[in-house]
């Protein structure tokens, strides 16, 4: 018997489809949620050496703005859909840690954190790692829809950036961004276009499903309607479209009108440019957008499509500028750069650092190397294991994948292999971003320092566990030994006190009383 279907929408164009609206009602009723259980992926375009390579890129681009005199007006970063935020970190700690030794002074710098979710806006605003961020002005939030926002209110600064207000250009990061972007489709063939209109139907009663429900139960329709005039209002949108029917192609083809729409209104916002940065499954060759298939919904709790990266080049380069897309083919993710700017040719800087950072040797490389070392994680050494978590610019995801096989290496090391696996730990934490995730990095850490014998250090950790995921017997239990194998036994004593009033039956606190101070 066939399953009882519901209408939820009759046939309309892709871009007005209601698909859009229950995108934005998803991430608005799950909020960080959404990343912290993992539903939705997030690590590869937010790893740390994403954000290490970001970060080598807007240090180009501020160099080329010295070359160029622009070295005393701020110079503003806005990140879209910045979701959990943990890209934004790295991004900072890269920048502060790149500058450090830099002979030049660089203009200054504000990273914009913009969603249009108020559940993730005040995470940002509460967070303890942001704060001095947020205190020195290299950081503010605000909430930005990149389609139908006309200016950014900064919400820590209580200051609002209209049109043309900007005297330097504008940086924006949209990484698993516009593939999320309400995008129409088109059928392609031969010299015909005809477009694609969505109608939507629910294999359950969609009144009063929230939205990760109603999308596992969504069916699509398509219907095509042959298009023989100008489909958009823009002259230069419809020529990048009507390019397509010229060839001979005979396929289906997302078309990022709002991704446009979005590009238009941060361009507005600064007379002297826009510099665009994007990371996401998509592709910039055309041989790559012909014999596409009829397109279906990924879902991963919300919804994601691929990403026209040719038809965002195209009309950057019509607007003058210059598109940097990867020489070499990609089996993960691309990472695309618009230069939105009238003097593209004066910013040398920023040519080399991506031919650096993602031409060379980029995070696709690294993706792929992550795969290969996981596969064979058994054969792995150690030394093999600290230039794993070196190559990923020490990702605190990437050394939770390889945990197990570190904590069964580190029971027989030498004492240069210990030192050498101490400071990788210390570099691990320092790039790392909390977003309440279930597993207790400072903890795990603290727990390997003191098997190591870094006794101190481990407490440091576990007082850094307490601090975000509270009180914890085993926390506690761990404090406490270290504390004894210090040798500090007031601290041990008063800690275990403390510890029995908050957990007063439980064995293994009682089994510290048993301890000998005394002994030596």
């Amino acid at each position: 018997m066939d399953p009882q279907i519901f209408p939820l929408e009759a046939h309309k164009v892709f871009s007005e489809s209601l698909i859009w609206q229950i995108n934005r009602d998803y991430y608005n009723e799950v909020g960080l949620e959404a990343w912290r259980s993992g539903v939705v992926p997030h690590h590869m375009t937010s790893n740390a050496r994403v954000g290490k390579t970001y970060a080598q890129l807007i240090i180009g681009f501020l160099k080329d703005l010295v070359v160029q005199g622009a070295n005393d007006e701020k110079v503003y970063i806005i990140e879209l859909g910045a979701g959990h935020g943990r890209l934004c970190y790295h991004i900072l700690k890269y920048l502060d840690h790149l500058t450090e030794a830099m002979e030049i002074q660089l203009p200054p710098y504000c990273y914009i954190l913009s969603d249009i979710v108020e559940a993730d806006l005040e995470f940002y605003k509460d967070h303890p790692q942001l704060q001095d961020y947020y205190q020195q002005g290299k950081l503010d939030y605000a909430y930005f829809d990149a389609v139908q926002s006309q200016e950014i209110h900064l919400r820590y600064a209580d200051k609002t950036i209209s049109k043309k207000d900007l005297l330097q250009p504008l940086i924006s990061i949209g990484n698993y961004f516009f593939d999320s972007l309400p995008n129409d489709i088109f059928h392609i063939k031969k010299d015909q276009i005809s477009v694609c209109s969505v109608a939507l139907d629910s294999t359950l009663n969609p009144k009063n499903l929230d939205a990760s429900t109603l999308f596992k139960n969504l069916r699509l329709s398509y219907k095509e309607d042959l298009i023989d005039s100008a489909f958009y209002n823009d002259a230069d949108i419809n020529q990048i479209l009507t390019d397509y029917s010229k060839q001979d192609f005979e396929t289906y083809l997302f078309f990022p009108k709002m991704g446009i729409q979005c590009l238009q209104n941060l361009s507005a916002l600064s007379e002297q440019g826009l510099m665009v940065i994007s990371m996401d499954k998509g592709f910039h060759e055309l041989r790559h957008l012909d014999d596409r298939p009829k397109p279906e919904v990924i879902l991963h709790g919300s919804f994601s499509f691929w990403v026209n990266y040719h038809a965002l080049g195209k009309y950057c380069n019509l607007k003058g500028g210059r598109s940097l897309f990867p020489s070499a083919s990609t089996f993960h993710m691309e990472t695309a750069c618009f230069l939105f700017l009238s003097d593209k040719e004066k910013y040398l800087n920023t040519y080399a650092a991506y031919e650096l950072g993602v031409n060379d040797f980029g995070p696709d490389d690294i993706n792929t190397l992550k795969k290969m070392a996981f596969a064979n994680v058994n054969n792995i050494k150690l030394i093999d294991l600290i230039a794993v978590f070196r190559m990923s610019a020490y990702d605190s995801t990437v050394f939770l994948k390889f945990l197990p096989r570190l904590k069964e290496l580190a029971k027989s090391i030498t004492n240069e292999e210990r030192e050498r696996l101490g400071q990788m730990l210390h570099q691990v934490w320092q790039y790392y971003f909390n977003i309440g995730e279930p597993h207790d990095l400072a903890y795990t850490i603290g727990g390997i320092c003191y098997d190591l014998g870094y006794y101190m250090e481990a407490l440091d950790y576990f007082r850094s566990s307490e601090k975000f995921y509270g009180h914890k017997v085993d926390t506690f239990y761990n404090r406490i030994l270290s504390y004894y194998q210090l040798r500090q036994d007031t601290l041990f004593t008063d800690t275990l006190t403390q510890a029995k009033a908050l957990f007063p039956n439980d064995p293994q606190l009682a089994l510290l009383e048993k301890l000998d101070l005394t002994a030596e």
